[in-house]
């Protein structure tokens, strides 16, 4: 197998020392670094050309992704505009490199200085004390529905981190994404209760307060085109005449208009509307 074929394989990044244990000569290296199939970075790592420019810089700083970079390429619900985000050791210089959020905390699980990607508990742990609560705690259920992560193997990690223990607490399959994770949560912290994934009508609905008040939560991904819009005003309609009151916010609602979330709901709730039902 070529040099090439086999770094492609482990996401076009690896360590040279783990090209020499697999059996490849310095010789074979050489030659395909000389052809530009691949790149030296920081002497011992090689890079091709296409690799994901995550794990690039984090090789280039002597690092591993983690954080919200690595939930990122692990395929989990990370929030827009992040940043690079690289776990190195606690020695490393303080000065990082432009553009990138370096952490110098050691994670529960032990890791080589051969790999440039964290293990997701680690990267659980990164993301636990690097982001803000709500997105931190999406970011949590997103490992867990994904299957990446397991809550029960979650609450027994010894995570050495406050943060991280409270989520390996709180975090659950429920959430179908870091949206509902947001709306549940905040919905808590006001002291309204919500039901999720409750079916009615035949579907799975986001979210009942009390027996009639439903919520629908619209990310951009789902609901971009006029198709997609229709088919939630039909079943709006549908569920209004059964004597439910729906509110539908969106991804910008939740995640960057909270307080007009907030007054909404509380505002329906003392109309009793989550009481109300035409019988």
């Amino acid at each position: 197998m070529p040099v090439t074929t086999w770094i492609d394989q482990r996401d076009g990044v690896a360590h040279s020392s783990q090209l020499l244990i697999a059996g490849y000569t310095y010789r074979e290296i050489a030659d395909a670094v000389a052809a530009t199939d691949l790149r030296r970075v920081r002497r011992s790592w090689l890079v091709r050309p296409d690799a994901d420019a995550r794990r690039v810089k984090a090789a280039e700083v002597g690092g591993r992704a983690t954080c919200m970079s690595a939930a990122g390429l692990q395929g989990l619900w990370v929030p827009e505009h992040t940043g690079t985000h690289v776990a190195v050791q606690a020695t490393a210089s303080r000065n990082a490199a432009k553009g990138i959020h370096l952490h110098w905390a050691s994670g529960p699980a032990p890791v080589t200085r051969t790999i440039v990607e964290e293990p997701i508990i680690n990267v659980l742990f990164h993301v636990a004390r690097c982001a803000p609560p709500h997105d931190a705690l999406a970011v949590w259920e997103s490992a867990i529905r994904k299957g990446k992560a397991h809550t029960e193997t979650l609450r027994r990690v010894a995570w050495r981190s406050t943060a991280a223990a409270r989520f390996a607490q709180v975090a659950g399959e429920l959430s179908d994404s870091g949206l509902e994770t947001r709306f549940v949560r905040g919905m808590r912290e006001v002291g309204v209760m919500v039901r999720q994934q409750v079916t009615i009508d035949g579907h799975p609905l986001d979210g009942l307060i009390g027996e009639a008040l439903l919520v629908q939560l619209d990310g951009f991904e789902f609901h971009s085109s006029a198709a997609d819009r229709r088919r939630d005003i039909e079943a709006d309609a549908r569920l209004a005449l059964r004597g439910f009151t729906v509110l539908r916010f969106d991804y910008f609602q939740i995640f960057f208009d909270w307080d007009y979330v907030a007054e909404t709901v509380l505002t329906a709730i003392a109309q009793g509307l989550h009481r109300h039902r035409i019988r």
